[in-house]
Protein backbone atom coordinates (compact mmCIF):
# COMPACT_ATOMS: atom_id res chain seq x y z
CA UNK A 1 0.00 0.00 0.00
CA UNK A 2 1.29 3.45 -0.87
CA UNK A 3 1.10 6.11 2.09
CA UNK A 4 1.48 9.42 1.76
CA UNK A 5 0.43 12.83 3.53
CA UNK A 6 -3.64 12.08 1.99
CA UNK A 7 -3.99 9.26 3.13
CA UNK A 8 -2.42 8.63 6.41
CA UNK A 9 -3.27 8.77 9.88
CA UNK A 10 -3.28 12.71 11.32
CA UNK A 11 -2.22 14.28 14.19
CA UNK A 12 -1.91 17.82 15.18
CA UNK A 13 1.27 18.24 17.93
CA UNK A 14 2.08 21.89 19.43
CA UNK A 15 0.72 24.98 18.36
CA UNK A 16 -0.20 24.39 14.99
CA UNK A 17 1.93 21.33 13.99
CA UNK A 18 1.04 18.48 11.73
CA UNK A 19 2.14 15.06 11.99
CA UNK A 20 0.91 11.57 9.67
CA UNK A 21 2.02 7.73 10.52
CA UNK A 22 3.59 6.49 7.49
CA UNK A 23 4.54 3.05 9.11
CA UNK A 24 2.97 3.06 13.39
CA UNK A 25 4.42 0.08 14.59
CA UNK A 26 6.15 -1.13 17.93
CA UNK A 27 9.54 -1.67 16.55
CA UNK A 28 9.60 0.57 14.17
CA UNK A 29 7.82 4.22 13.61
CA UNK A 30 7.91 6.82 10.84
CA UNK A 31 6.32 10.23 10.98
CA UNK A 32 6.39 12.91 8.58
CA UNK A 33 6.00 16.17 10.23
CA UNK A 34 5.05 19.90 9.35
CA UNK A 35 6.21 22.98 11.42
CA UNK A 36 5.01 26.19 10.63
CA UNK A 37 7.48 29.38 11.23
CA UNK A 38 8.09 30.50 14.73
CA UNK A 39 6.93 26.48 16.09
CA UNK A 40 8.61 24.86 18.66
CA UNK A 41 8.50 21.64 20.53
CA UNK A 42 8.68 21.20 24.05
CA UNK A 43 12.43 20.00 25.55
CA UNK A 44 11.65 16.06 26.23
CA UNK A 45 13.52 12.86 25.75
CA UNK A 46 12.84 9.26 25.09
CA UNK A 47 13.96 7.06 27.57
CA UNK A 48 13.94 3.68 25.16
CA UNK A 49 13.75 5.11 21.49
CA UNK A 50 16.37 5.97 19.50
CA UNK A 51 15.05 9.07 16.44
CA UNK A 52 16.60 9.84 13.54
CA UNK A 53 15.17 13.64 11.87
CA UNK A 54 15.92 14.15 8.39
CA UNK A 55 14.92 17.30 6.85
CA UNK A 56 12.88 16.84 3.74
CA UNK A 57 12.74 20.75 3.08
CA UNK A 58 13.32 24.21 5.30
CA UNK A 59 15.29 25.10 7.78
CA UNK A 60 14.76 23.70 11.56
CA UNK A 61 17.13 24.34 14.60
CA UNK A 62 17.86 20.54 16.68
CA UNK A 63 18.69 21.00 20.47
CA UNK A 64 19.99 18.22 21.76
CA UNK A 65 21.46 18.57 25.27
CA UNK A 66 21.34 22.26 24.83
CA UNK A 67 23.52 22.15 21.64
CA UNK A 68 21.87 23.50 18.70
CA UNK A 69 22.04 22.49 15.39
CA UNK A 70 20.95 24.15 12.25
CA UNK A 71 19.56 21.25 9.47
CA UNK A 72 18.72 22.30 6.05
CA UNK A 73 16.92 19.91 3.06
CA UNK A 74 18.51 16.51 3.12
CA UNK A 75 20.53 16.64 6.25
CA UNK A 76 19.42 14.23 9.30
CA UNK A 77 20.55 13.56 13.40
CA UNK A 78 20.33 10.91 15.18
CA UNK A 79 19.06 11.50 19.06
CA UNK A 80 20.44 8.64 21.49
CA UNK A 81 17.73 7.78 24.08
CA UNK A 82 17.95 9.35 27.54
CA UNK A 83 18.94 12.80 25.49
CA UNK A 84 17.18 15.81 25.60
CA UNK A 85 16.01 17.78 22.92
CA UNK A 86 13.50 19.59 20.88
CA UNK A 87 13.10 20.99 17.47
CA UNK A 88 12.22 24.23 16.53
CA UNK A 89 11.70 26.75 13.61
CA UNK A 90 12.67 30.10 13.56
CA UNK A 91 12.82 30.59 9.70
CA UNK A 92 9.85 32.66 8.01
CA UNK A 93 8.86 29.01 5.84
CA UNK A 94 7.01 25.57 6.94
CA UNK A 95 9.83 22.79 7.69
CA UNK A 96 8.76 19.24 6.88
CA UNK A 97 10.79 16.28 7.68
CA UNK A 98 10.32 12.47 9.35
CA UNK A 99 11.14 11.34 12.13
CA UNK A 100 12.02 7.82 12.30
CA UNK A 101 12.14 6.28 15.33
CA UNK A 102 12.86 2.28 17.39
CA UNK A 103 11.12 1.26 19.03
CA UNK A 104 8.34 3.89 18.12
CA UNK A 105 8.43 7.02 21.01
CA UNK A 106 4.36 7.56 21.53
CA UNK A 107 4.00 6.14 25.34
CA UNK A 108 8.38 6.63 25.30
CA UNK A 109 8.12 10.36 26.01
CA UNK A 110 9.42 12.38 28.96
CA UNK A 111 8.64 16.44 29.13
CA UNK A 112 11.55 17.88 30.61
CA UNK A 113 10.85 21.62 32.49
CA UNK A 114 13.14 24.24 32.90
CA UNK A 115 13.31 26.56 35.39
CA UNK A 116 13.82 30.79 34.56
CA UNK A 117 15.16 33.24 37.45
Amino acid sequence: MITNTKNAEHYNWGDSCDGWHLLKNNDLSVIQERMPPGTAEQLHLHEKSRQVFYILSGVAVMEVEDVQHTLSAGDSLTVAPGSKHRIYNESEADVHFLVISSPKAHGDRVNVYTSSL
